[in-house]
């Protein structure tokens, strides 16, 4: 019995730690060959497009520049790379359903008539969870060719309200990204 009481606080517990987790995909240029690129900076043309508030813009692209310079990258006025972002957002609604016990009939569950054995129209606890599911692409693009060579995207459940929160949130986000730049090329 302690068990049944203890799964709805099993499935927020899951629910939370499925809500933090960042999904990441990227794609790339497989005739490129990623160490011969050093140098990089921002596409300002690409990056005044992105749909996110200037705020947010920066955030994005002050973790973008912490991840460029770890990965060895060095900013220059005459980039070997140029770094472009854009968003996308989509409001993502779950319904989670949790049948326990019977949908009337007689059996386990206490019923309303009291004692372990009765009517019993069921124990039914549905929850409704909306939250906005945001997407962010990095693009790296050839400075000389101008074309994109490599694209990562993570998405993840976005933040709002605490200004904290949310930096870290954009922080995480840009790092995940990041980390499966640059992509395991045979010969590269």
């Amino acid at each position: 019995m302690k068990a049944l009481k203890l799964l709805p606080l099993l499935g927020a517990v899951l629910l939370l730690a499925s809500c933090s987790t960042v999904r990441v995909a990227s794609d790339y240029d497989k005739d490129t060959n990623f160490s011969d690129y050093k140098t990089f900076a921002f596409y300002k043309p690409g990056i005044d497009k992105a749909e996110i508030s200037d705020l947010d813009k920066k955030r994005v692209l002050r973790a973008v520049e912490a991840q460029m310079l770890a990965k060895g990258f060095t900013k220059s006025s005459n980039p070997a790379v140029l770094v472009s972002i854009f968003t996308k957002a989509k409001e993502r609604v779950d319904v989670y359903q949790n049948n326990f016990g019977f949908n009337g009939g007689w059996g386990w569950g206490g019923g309303f008539w009291g004692g372990p054995w009765g009517w019993n129209n069921g124990f039914y606890n549905n929850t409704v969870s909306r939250s906005t599911q945001g997407t962010l692409y990095i693009d790296l693009i050839d400075a000389n060719k101008k074309q994109l060579i490599w694209q990562g995207q993570g998405t993840a459940p976005l933040v709002s309200g605490d200004v904290n929160k949310r930096e870290e949130r954009i922080n995480l986000i840009v790092q995940e990204i990041m980390e499966v730049y640059p992509p395991q090329v045979a010969g590269n």
